[in-house]
């Protein structure tokens, strides 16, 4: 929980800093490119930990069904990816110019670590979800992640059709998407403090 508080803060201070990328328009992976990058390469990390915080939280809850067996390895992909944005940054926007445009083979391979990632990790969610129907632990939170769910999937989408026909707001929808994420992650997190379950 306190990497995905310390995640969010990053972010924000990252925003108020040089070279002040917009947070409408321009995407999160642009804070990883300029004076402070290395900060932004450093939450991306802290992403991919608290990817695999969340995966040990999970294995020590309730029973090993079929869609946990599924979910975990896609969520562990999903981390791996955000860690391989740290060695390819993205290709930033000339001045007035908006969207998803790589012009280099590095910015290229950034778009498809983050574009997987993000599906892998809808893909995820969404099973470990399903999952937590089964996990009584885990009963006080379900609906909650099932919100954060929500919230993901509806920042995917919207995400989609601003890359398609309003590249103006790209920034906006991507972080309603890592909201969802981010969520989702801290709600299983906190459910998970209680004495877990012996795993199944």
């Amino acid at each position: 929980m306190a990497l995905v508080g310390a995640y969010v803060a990053i972010d924000v201070v990252l925003q108020l800093l040089p070279p002040h990328y917009s947070p409408v328009a321009d995407a999160e992976s642009n804070l990883a490119v300029g004076p402070f990058g290395w900060v932004m390469n450093l939450n991306f990390l802290a992403r991919a930990a608290m990817t695999f915080c969340v995966l040990v939280v999970v294995a020590h809850i309730g029973r090993s069904t079929k869609t946990r067996r599924l979910g975990s390895p896609l969520l562990a992909l999903a981390g791996l990816c955000s860690a391989a944005l740290v060695f390819f940054p993205t290709d930033v926007n000339a001045p007035g110019e908006f969207g998803i445009a790589p012009t280099t083979m590095v910015g290229a391979v950034h778009v498809a670590f983050a574009t997987t990632g993000f599906l892998l990790a809808l893909a995820a969610m969404t099973l470990l979800t399903i999952w937590m129907r089964g996990a009584p632990s885990l009963a006080r939170v379900r609906r909650a992640a099932a919100v954060m769910l929500g919230v993901a999937v509806a920042g995917l989408v919207s995400l989609a059709v601003s890359i398609a026909w309003v590249p103006s707001v790209l920034g906006l929808t991507e972080r309603l998407c890592l909201l969802g994420i981010l969520g989702w992650a801290f709600v299983v997190c906190f459910g998970g403090r209680e004495r877990p379950e012996a795993p199944l």
